[in-house]
C-alpha cells in the first residue's frame, strides 16, 4: 500500500474547536489541534498528521501581524508535509485566507476550514469540515491553486470566498464565480483553478502596519467618514454604489485625498466587477478613475483593503498598485 500522505494541522482557535464550557455554559475555543484531529470518525485513514496549536482565539480577535506569522510558519514547513490545513473562526476566514493567498509563495496545498456549529450542537459540522479539508490538502491537484476554503464539501478559492449568512452551515460561497471544486464519496475534483496573483511577504519584523480604513457610501452620504478615515491614513479604501460610484458632492473631497494618498474603489454589493467606462456623470467610474482613484476589479472590500496594506508594506508606488489590481484579478 503507498503511504498516506503527510498532511501538517494548524489550528487558531473559533468555533471548530468550541465546547461549551462545564455546567453548560456558552461555548469558548478551548479544544487542542490533537483533540480536534481525534474528534474526526475515519480521519487517521486518509492522511498521516502532525498537529500545531498557532493561536487559540475567536477570530475577530486576530491580526494581520498573526496572518503575517502565519504565512511564515507555512513557508517553512510546506517542503516537509504534502499539504497544509488550518482550521479557524469562520468570522474573518474570508479575510485570513484571502491575505495567506496573496502572501504564500509554496505550491503546497494550503486548505482552510473552520465550522459554523459547535460540537455541544445538534448536527456539528466541524468533524466533516476538516475530514473534507484533509482530503483537498492531500489532493495532487490541490498544489498550487493558492488558498482553498473547504466547507460543506465544496471548494472555495480565497481570491472569491465571502461569508454570506450569519449562522448556515453553507455560508461560505463564491458569488462572482461559484465554488472551484467539491468533494463526493471522499474524492476531490477541481474542475476549475485560480490564477494565481501575488504580492511580496514582508520580510520577519517587518509588522509595521500601515493603516488602511474601508468607508462604505450610503445614500446621502457627505463624505464626513472619508474625512474622518482619510487623516493620518496610508491609503483609503472606498466601497462605492454599484459598478462604481460615488454621489457628486463628495468627488472633490475624494479626489483631493487621492493626490496624497493610493484610493482604491469597489463595488458595495459584493459581487461583479467594478464597470470602467459606462458611465460619464460626476462621481461615475469614469470620472473617478480620471481623478486618478483606482478600481479594484471584482475585488470586495475586505478583500482590496487586504491587498492595499500588504502593497503599501512592500512599498509599492501608486503605479504599481494601480497595475496589481488591473491584473485580472
Amino acid at each position: 500500500m503507498a503511504p498516506l500522505p503527510e498532511i501538517l494541522v494548524i489550528s487558531l482557535g473559533g468555533t471548530i474547536a468550541s465546547v461549551p464550557a462545564a455546567g453548560g455554559g456558552d461555548a469558548v475555543p478551548s479544544l487542542t489541534p490533537e483533540q480536534l484531529v481525534a474528534s474526526v470518525p475515519g480521519l487517521q485513514e486518509v492522511a498521516s498528521l502532525e498537529c500545531e496549536a498557532f493561536r487559540q482565539f475567536p477570530s475577530g480577535d486576530l491580526t494581520v501581524v498573526d496572518i503575517l506569522e502565519l504565512a511564515r510558519l507555512i513557508e517553512r514547513r510546506a517542503a516537509d508535509v504534502d499539504g497544509i490545513v488550518v482550521t479557524q473562526g469562520t468570522d474573518t476566514l474570508e479575510e485570513t485566507s484571502f491575505l495567506l493567498h496573496l502572501l504564500l509563495r509554496t505550491t503546497t496545498p494550503v486548505a482552510m476550514t473552520g465550522a459554523m456549529r459547535n460540537s455541544g450542537l445538534p448536527g456539528a459540522d466541524g468533524p466533516a469540515n476538516l475530514l473534507a479539508a484533509v482530503r483537498v490538502a492531500a489532493a495532487a491537484d490541490s498544489a498550487g491553486q493558492g488558498v482553498l476554503v473547504v466547507f460543506a464539501d465544496e471548494v472555495h478559492s480565497a481570491r472569491f470566498v465571502r461569508k454570506t449568512h450569519s449562522s448556515s452551515p453553507s455560508t461560505f460561497q463564491s458569488p462572482t464565480v461559484g465554488p472551484v471544486g467539491y468533494v463526493v464519496e471522499g474524492r476531490v475534483r477541481l474542475p476549475f483553478s485560480a490564477r494565481r496573483v501575488s504580492a511580496p511577504l514582508p520580510p520577519a519584523g517587518a509588522d509595521d502596519l500601515p493603516t488602511v480604513p474601508l468607508v462604505r457610501m450610503v445614500l446621502g452620504d457627505d463624505g464626513s467618514l472619508v474625512r474622518l478615515a482619510a487623516n493620518g491614513a496610508a491609503g483609503l479604501v472606498v466601497e462605492a454604489f454599484g459598478g462604481g460610484h460615488v454621489p457628486a458632492r463628495i468627488v472633490p473631497l475624494l479626489e483631493s485625498v487621492a493626490r496624497d494618498v493610493p484610493v482604491v474603489v469597489t463595488t458595495r454589493t459584493g459581487a461583479g466587477d467594478l464597470y470602467t467606462n459606462t458611465y460619464g456623470f460626476p462621481g461615475s467610474e469614469s470620472d473617478l478613475w480620471k481623478r486618478g482613484l483606482i478600481p479594484a476589479g471584482p475585488l470586495d472590500g475586505l478583500k482590496a483593503r487586504l491587498a492595499l496594506m500588504v502593497l503599501l508594506m512592500g512599498g509599492a508606488d501608486r503605479a504599481a498598485i494601480a497595475a496589481f489590481f488591473d491584473n485580472d484579478y
